[in-house]
């Protein structure tokens, strides 16, 4: 087996917040040069868009140095290049920090805001925007908020800790309150804690439930409802991928906004910023495995159905 070894720091800064691409050569035959690596690996790209990289010396090793298309192929080399940056339509909602220490930024997230970049969303995440905001190029997101949630999202400062914080999302160690607002049916007893086995297939954009062992938990209570609208408080305790949506749907009230849940209806298009899914990431309590000090924050944002259910509506 071969050892694992730390990749050497990027020689490229970051573009707006955003870090270089890596690459590291594989250990496998089939290549005679940098360039018939790249162009296959990268077949994604534009025509001759790979070539024209290299050709501008836009592709460099560890060392700062270009990289020729026709630079030999070594297994184990690490490469890096900035990708191109399209524009993006801005998200005209402002990030509000309601934490800030040496360790840790806790965020409170607008919806339609991707939390790290991936896909078309790239310099408009909370990730990229706050590193150019706050000045700390080495902020890393200790765990993601889906693009269309609003709410708290812990980010850390100092990439050596960035495992520390995740393992307190991956062991559980957080305790996380969400608040949706869906349609009111009384004859849902509630509270009521929903089992269920989940499943993300890649490339597809909904998740589904299917028979097996649960894989997801979620507690489910009405904390209050109103003109045919409930207000309600979710509490996860597990973190599969569209859980609470998928939960709620499921029981036959889904979260107001929802374009996959119970029906894909088709992305949100960038630009339209109304009628934004009715979910919130209330709050989150953790004790910090640094600091040990204990952290109870909650966002201050409200969702807009349930404080007017026809501005959202409104076309």
């Amino acid at each position: 087996m071969r050892r694992k070894t730390a990749a050497p720091p990027s020689p490229l800064p970051q573009r707006q917040g955003v870090d270089p691409v890596r690459v590291r050569l594989p250990f496998a035959d089939g290549w005679a040069t940098v360039g018939d690596y790249l162009i296959e690996r990268l077949s994604g790209a534009a025509p001759g868009a790979v070539a024209e990289m290299l050709d501008s010396g836009l592709v460099v090793g560890a060392d700062g140095n270009p990289v020729a298309a026709r630079t030999p192929y070594s297994p184990g080399r690490y490469l890096w290049f900035h990708r191109d940056l399209p524009p993006e339509v801005p998200v005209p909602f402002p990030l509000e920090v309601v934490h800030r220490d040496d360790h840790l930024v806790v965020v409170d997230k607008p919806h339609f805001l991707a939390t790290t970049p991936r896909g078309s969303h790239v310099t408009e995440t909370v990730l990229a925007r706050l590193r150019r905001e706050l000045g700390i190029p080495g902020l890393g997101a200790a765990h993601r908020l889906d693009r269309l949630t609003a709410g708290l999202v812990l980010l850390v400062v100092r990439p050596e800790e960035r495992g520390t914080y995740q393992t307190l999302f991956s062991q559980r160690r957080v305790r996380k309150e969400y608040e949706a607002i869906a349609p009111y049916d009384p004859s849902l007893a509630v509270p009521r804690t929903v089992r269920s086995r989940i499943l993300k297939e890649r490339g597809v954009p909904a998740a589904r439930e299917i028979d097996g062992e649960p894989n997801a938990e979620t507690l489910v209570e009405l904390a209050g409802h109103r003109e045919g609208l409930g207000r309600y408080r979710l509490t996860p305790h597990t973190g599969q991928t569209h859980q609470l949506r998928v939960h709620m749907s499921a029981l036959g009230v889904p979260i107001l906004g929802d374009p996959l849940y119970p029906v894909v209806t088709g992305p949100v298009p960038d630009g339209d910023f109304r009628r934004p899914l009715q979910l919130l990431a209330r709050s989150v309590e953790f004790t910090d495995p640094v600091t040990g000090v204990e952290h109870r924050l909650r966002s201050r944002r409200t969702l807009r159905a349930w404080e007017s259910y026809e501005d959202w509506a409104a076309p």
